[in-house]
């Protein structure tokens, strides 16, 4: 009993200053900085789109990105149609795309995809500034080139935009997904934006620069190419921008096996980039006095937090059941001994944690009546992530990518219609 006491208090403790941590950081995004002014156009743009198996919903994409509010001779539209076995290729080709077709069994997913394409831009006649990827089951807004022509102007090398949902009712785990990633985006991306933080590149909708994608290499063919690349970029001494205005809808898993496959393929993908790149980024930290490095360095070993929350609940159950005393206490008392926090303000806490994230959605304008209903099963994703956690860690040895399917007919101009109504309705 005494081993269980001691064991949990520890793992407690670490959960709960990581989480103090991410809580800390999130209060920086309860505020949006004015807009930079307008610039004009002046970085030319390669876009690639990766599909694989993508025909329902390859149209809709090229349909989107020819309507940006941007110069037309500024940027082209390349489709990787990457291992294909549908008419993907033909229907991108048929809505105005430049499409180049890929077959390697050996090298499959979207990193490899990516790292042939590159080296296809680079030996063009025409000279593009920046790299901006998306998937195919994207959707993008008019003013995403502008946004990010602006934030690369200001001296960002990659920047990442907003990762909106282009579904978000279709069922209650389309619902939680939403609710994820627009508190992430808030929370985490802007709030590390406002504090010099680097930004996490997020698998899509974001831009990089040519010249230190040249300079670094690309090589990121894990399951989470993205975490990877970010980690490189910030051992090289570069940080991700954010583009809060410049929005991409996503297309969210309809089904509890697709969002667990999808979640799983993640955390093997973080399992593995942590084992990689966790000691080089601290000792880089350390080096270097270099407090994005340790933020990074942090962020990449969230499935074992996530792990560590898990076991700390489990034994705090077992305190229970065994009636041993909670180690909770020893939180308050270090609240109340060092911090003053007393325990009426706890209970506030407490009661405060339940609608910070109605909170943070309002500041966006993502809060209705339907998302409040959604909001009650969102605890249930929450919960889990810990099995999928798990069995990524377990599995991150694994290369095998589970492909999600896309069927979700909807068109930039539909999402962006009914973004408006709804911010009208809110006004």
């Amino acid at each position: 009993m005494r081993y269980i006491f001691y064991s949990t208090a520890v793992i407690q403790i670490l959960v709960f200053i990581i989480t103090v941590y991410y809580i800390f950081i999130s209060l920086f995004g309860l505020y949006k900085k004015k807009t930079a002014k307008y610039i004009e156009p002046n970085k030319r743009f390669a876009i690639i789109v990766a599909a694989h198996n993508e025909e329902a919903v390859i149209g809709n994409i090229i349909d989107s990105l020819k309507e940006l509010d941007y110069p037309k001779s500024m940027y082209d539209i390349f489709v990787i149609a990457d291992n294909c076995t549908d008419k993907t290729a033909k229907f991108a080709d048929i809505h105005g795309a430049t499409v180049f077709e890929r077959f390697n069994d050996k090298q499959r997913g979207k990193g490899f995809a990516l790292e042939w394409m590159f080296s296809k831009i680079y030996g063009m006649d025409k000279k593009y500034d920046t790299i901006a990827i998306f998937d195919a089951d994207n959707l993008v807004s008019k003013s995403f080139l502008k946004e990010m022509n602006n934030k690369l102007s200001e001296g960002y090398k990659v920047v990442q935009g907003f990762l909106d949902s282009k579904n978000p009712n279709d069922s209650w785990i389309t619902a939680s997904y939403s609710i994820a990633f627009w508190t992430s985006n808030r929370m985490f991306q802007l709030a590390k934006s406002n504090m010099g933080l680097s930004n996490q590149i997020g698998g899509t909708g974001f831009c990089v620069d040519i010249d230190v994608l040249k300079k670094i290499g690309w090589g990121a063919t894990c399951l989470t190419e993205d975490l990877e690349f970010t980690c490189k970029l910030i051992l090289n001494g570069e940080k991700v921008g954010w583009a809060h205005d410049a929005i991409v809808y996503d297309e969210k898993p309809l089904t509890f096996k697709q969002s667990w496959n999808q979640r799983k393929r993640w955390m093997q993908g973080f399992a593995d980039v942590s084992s990689r790149f966790f000691f080089k980024l601290v000792w880089k930290g350390i080096k270097d006095r270099d407090v994005v490095a340790l933020d990074c360095a942090l962020y990449t070993i969230q499935p074992f937090v996530v792990i560590s929350f898990g076991i700390s609940t489990v034994l705090t159950f077992t305190q229970s059941f065994f009636n041993i005393p909670m180690n909770v206490f020893l939180i308050k008392f270090f609240l109340n001994s060092v911090l003053g926090i007393g325990d009426e303000m706890w209970n506030i806490i407490m009661i405060a944690q339940f609608i910070y994230i109605p909170f943070i959605l309002l500041l966006d304008r993502k809060l209705d009546a339907r998302v409040l209903y959604w909001y009650i099963f969102y605890p249930l994703y929450t919960l889990t992530w810990l099995p999928i956690t798990i069995k990524g860690v377990i599995d991150k040895d694994k290369k095998e990518w589970n492909h999600t399917i896309h069927t979700r007919q909807i068109t930039i101009n539909e999402i962006e219609s009914n973004r408006e109504n709804g911010k009208e309705s809110l006004a």
